[in-house]
C-alpha cells in the first residue's frame, strides 16, 4: 500500500465538504474539483486547492475519469476519495486510479465489479450462504427461459435490471399474463439506462423494511459490522429518512444480519467502507438486496450511535493500517435520525427544482448535525442531484431524536427554490413513524395527493410578513432621506395611516390593511375586511433576517429575507412561504405574462424552439422544450398573438426568468 498525505475528492456538494473536513482534521492536504457550475461552491472554498475540470454537465466533468486523473496529476494529489455517486462505484475508474500510481480510497476493482451487478452479486451471495430472495439470476437471458423460470416463483414477482439501480429497469408483476410485457419494458429501460439488458427475476417482498448493515474491512481481511440503519421511508426507490438503530431490531436479529453482511464482504475480499442492504419482512426473515461499495449518504447516523468517524476510518484503511477494531469494540448508544433535504416540489410529484439559494440558515443545537454543500447566494444547478443537505438529530432515545429533528427542521431556513422541508416534518409527525412501524410503502400509503399540496399561509402568517415588509420599506425610505428621525415612523398630521398589501396563493387572497396603533411603538393592527378578521402585530426586534414579534400576545420568531419590490420570504415556527405584494407587482405581472413575455421557469438546457418570428400562436401552444434535472418541460404561450422576437437559442443553457419569446397580442398596434 502506497503512503499518501494529500487527497483529491472526486465529488461535489455536501459529501465533498464532509470528506474534506475529516481529511483536514487529520492533517491531509485536500484538493477539490469543480465544474463551471460549481466555481463558487462551498466545497471549492473549503479545500486547500481546487482544480477546474470542465463545463457543468456531468458527462463533461464529474463523470470523465481522464479529467479527474489530470486534476490529480496537476495538483500533486497522491490519493482519490470518490465520495458517493458519480464514479464511486465505477470499477474501471478504481483500477485507473491505481494504475496511475494513486491510492483509491475504496474497495478493489473486483469487489466493485461483482457487487455492481445484481445477477453476479446474487450468485456470489448464494455461494457464500447469505440469505437471498428466491428467484432467477442465470446467464440464459432468452425470453423463453425467463418466462419458464418465472413459473417457479410465487407471485407477485419483480423483474429487475441486473445493472444499475434507482428503480429503472424494474417492473412489479401481479399476473402471469403481464410477465412478457414486463420483461420487454424492463429490458428496454435497462439497455437505455445502463447499456445492458440483463435481467433477474425475484419473488416480490411486499411492504418490507429496508434495513442495511454498515461493514468495514482492512486490507488484511479483518472485517466488522457497525450495526444497522433503517431506510424504509422512500419515494421512487430513493431514500428520504434514515435512522439507526432499526426500531424493530433485536440483538439476535442484529447478530444474524451482521454476520451475513460480514460473510458478504469477505466473499469479495472487501476493503474499506461498504453497506450490505437487506429486505426485512414482517416475519423477521431477511434477504440480500445489494451491496453498495462506497460510503453511504446516510452514514452520519451510524457515526452518531458508534462515535466513529467513517471517513477517517476509510483513510486509515487506505493507508494500509489495520482496522484496530474487533466486533466486541463496537458499542451502540442512543438513536439518530437523518432526513435528506431536496430541492424538489412534493406537490408536483417531487419534481426536482433548480434556482437560487436566497437564504440558507441551518439550525444548531444539542444533538443536531447538518451536513450541507450550499450557501446563501448560490445557484442550484439543473445538472446535479437535487439533494443539498442532510439534517441529522441524535438523542438518548428515538423519541428525543425525533423531536429534536422536527425542531431543527423548523428552525432551518432555505429560501429561494422549492424544497421538501415541510414534507419531511410531515413524515416525522405521522403516527406510523412515531410508532416505528413504517415500511417501504409508507409514503404511498400515508400521503394522498392533497397531503402533498403546497399549504397556503394562514392569515396571521401573512399579517406578520406584511408588517415586517412594511418596516423594511420604512427603513429603506429613511436611509435614502436626509436628516429624518426614526421617531417619525408612522407619524402623520392627517388621519391615521393605512397601508395595503395583497398576497395571493393560488385561489387564496389575503387583502390586508395595516395601520399603526397610536402611542404603541412598532405595533400594528392588520385587518382583512373580506374575511372579517384582524390581529395585532408588534415588532420587538428586526435584524439579521430574524424578527421577534408578538401576535395577539403570543411571542413568535420569524425568519425572513426580502429581495425587495414588494416580495418577502417569511418562515414562522417552521411554516414558510414567499409573499408577493400583488399591488406593487401588478404592473410587472401584466408585462411579464399578459404582455406576452415568455420566460424560462427554471435553469436548464433549451432542447427545442418550435416557433419562429412572425408565427401566429394561440394560448396553450407549445413554444419551446426545456430540459432540467433530466426532466422535459413544455413552455407554452399564455396569450394569442404573433411572435415578435425570439431570444432563445436551441442547445444553449438558460437561467430562470430569462426571456425566451416575445408575443405581440396586437392591442398596441
Amino acid at each position: 500500500m502506497k503512503y499518501f498525505n494529500s487527497i483529491l475528492v472526486a465529488n461535489r456538494g455536501e459529501i465533498a465538504c464532509r470528506v474534506i473536513r475529516s481529511a483536514k482534521q487529520l492533517g491531509y492536504r485536500t484538493i477539490a474539483i469543480y465544474s463551471d457550475a460549481d466555481a463558487g461552491a462551498p466545497h471549492v472554498q473549503l479545500a486547500d486547492d481546487a482544480v477546474r475540470i470542465g463545463p457543468g454537465p456531468v458527462g463533461e466533468s464529474y463523470l470523465v475519469p481522464e479529467l479527474i486523473l489530470q486534476a490529480a496529476a496537476s495538483s500533486g494529489a497522491e490519493s482519490i476519495h470518490p465520495g458517493y455517486g458519480f464514479l464511486s462505484e465505477n470499477a474501471a475508474f478504481a483500477e485507473a486510479v491505481e494504475r496511475a500510481g494513486l491510492v483509491f480510497i475504496g474497495p478493489t476493482r473486483e469487489a466493485i465489479e461483482v457487487m455492481g451487478n445484481k445477477a453476479e452479486s446474487k450468485r456470489r451471495m448464494i455461494k457464500a450462504g447469505v440469505p437471498c430472495v428466491p428467484g432467477y439470476e442465470g446467464h440464459d437471458q432468452s425470453d423463453e427461459t425467463l418466462l419458464a423460470e418465472a413459473l417457479k416463483i410465487d407471485l407477485p414477482l419483480m423483474v429487475k435490471a441486473a445493472a444499475g439501480g434507482g428503480g429503472r429497469g424494474m417492473r412489479l408483476v401481479h399476473d402471469q399474463a403481464d410477465l412478457a410485457n414486463a420483461i420487454k419494458l424492463a429490458r428496454a429501460e435497462a439497455e437505455e439506462a445502463f447499456g445492458s439488458g440483463e435481467l433477474i427475476l425475484e419473488k416480490a417482498i411486499i411492504k418490507p423494511r429496508h434495513v442495511e448493515i454498515q461493514v468495514f474491512a482492512d486490507s488484511m481481511g479483518n472485517t466488522v459490522h457497525l450495526g444497522e440503519r433503517d431506510c424504509s421511508v422512500q419515494r421512487r426507490h430513493q431514500k428520504v429518512v434514515e435512522e439507526a438503530p432499526c426500531p424493530v431490531m433485536t440483538s439476535e436479529l442484529r447478530e444474524k444480519m451482521g454476520q451475513s453482511a460480514i460473510d458478504a464482504a469477505k466473499s469479495v475480499n472487501y476493503r474499506g467502507a461498504g453497506t450490505v442492504e437487506f429486505l426485512l419482512d414482517d416475519s423477521g426473515f431477511f434477504y440480500f438486496l445489494e451491496m453498495n461499495t462506497r460510503l453511504q449518504v446516510e452514514h452520519p447516523v451510524t457515526e452518531l450511535i458508534t462515535g466513529l468517524d467513517l471517513v477517517a476510518l476509510q483513510i486509515s484503511v487506505a493507508q494500509g493500517e489495520l482496522l484496530g477494531l474487533t466486533q466486541d469494540d463496537i458499542d451502540f448508544r442512543g438513536h439518530a435520525i437523518e432526513v435528506r433535504l431536496y430541492m424538489e416540489d412534493p406537490s408536483q410529484d417531487f419534481l426536482p427544482a433548480s434556482g437560487p439559494v436566497d437564504l440558507w440558515s441551518p439550525a444548531s443545537g444539542v444533538g443536531i448535525r447538518i451536513d450541507s454543500g450550499i450557501c446563501t447566494g448560490q445557484a442550484i444547478s439543473p445538472f446535479y442531484d437535487p439533494m443539498v443537505a442532510k439534517v441529522i438529530a441524535y438523542g438518548p432515545s428515538r423519541e428525543i431524536a425525533r423531536v429534536r429533528l422536527i425542531n431543527a427542521l423548523k428552525e432551518t431556513v432555505l429560501f429561494g427554490t422549492p424544497n421538501n422541508k415541510d414534507f419531511l416534518i410531515d413524515c416525522l409527525e405521522r403516527q406510523s413513524f412515531i410508532d416505528g412501524s413504517v415500511t417501504t410503502a409508507f409514503i404511498s400509503e400515508e400521503f394522498s395527493a392533497g397531503d402533498l399540496e403546497t399549504r397556503s399561509p394562514r392569515f396571521t402568517d401573512s399579517a406578520v410578513a406584511a408588517v415586517i415588509e412594511l418596516a423594511l420599506q420604512h427603513d429603506s425610505h429613511r436611509n435614502h432621506s436626509l436628516l429624518v428621525s426614526s421617531n417619525l415612523r408612522n407619524w402623520t398630521s392627517a388621519s391615521a395611516m393605512v397601508s395595503r398589501k395583497q398576497y395571493q396563493f393560488g385561489e387564496l387572497i389575503h387583502d390586508l390593511s395595516i395601520s399603526p396603533i397610536a402611542n404603541s411603538a412598532d405595533t400594528y393592527k392588520v385587518t382583512e375586511a373580506t374575511a372579517e378578521q384582524s390581529t395585532v402585530v408588534q415588532l420587538v426586534k428586526v435584524e439579521d433576517n430574524i424578527a421577534l414579534v408578538v401576535v395577539d400576545g403570543a411571542n413568535l420568531v420569524a425568519q425572513y429575507m426580502s429581495p425587495g419590490h414588494g416580495q418577502i420570504y417569511c418562515s414562522i415556527e417552521g411554516c414558510g412561504a414567499f409573499f408577493k405584494d400583488m399591488i406593487i407587482l401588478d404592473g410587472a405581472v401584466d408585462e411579464a405574462v399578459g404582455g406576452g413575455r415568455v420566460v424560462a421557469p427554471m435553469h436548464g438546457l433549451l432542447l427545442e424552439v418550435l416557433v419562429k418570428e412572425g408565427d401566429q400562436v394561440v394560448k396553450g401552444q407549445t413554444l419551446a422544450v426545456l430540459e432540467a434535472m433530466k426532466m422535459h418541460y413544455e413552455i407554452q404561450a399564455e396569450i394569442d398573438g404573433i411572435v415578435d422576437e425570439i431570444t432563445a437559442v436551441t442547445g444553449q443553457q438558460v437561467a430562470a426568468d430569462d426571456v425566451l419569446v416575445e408575443i405581440n397580442d396586437g392591442e398596441d398596434a
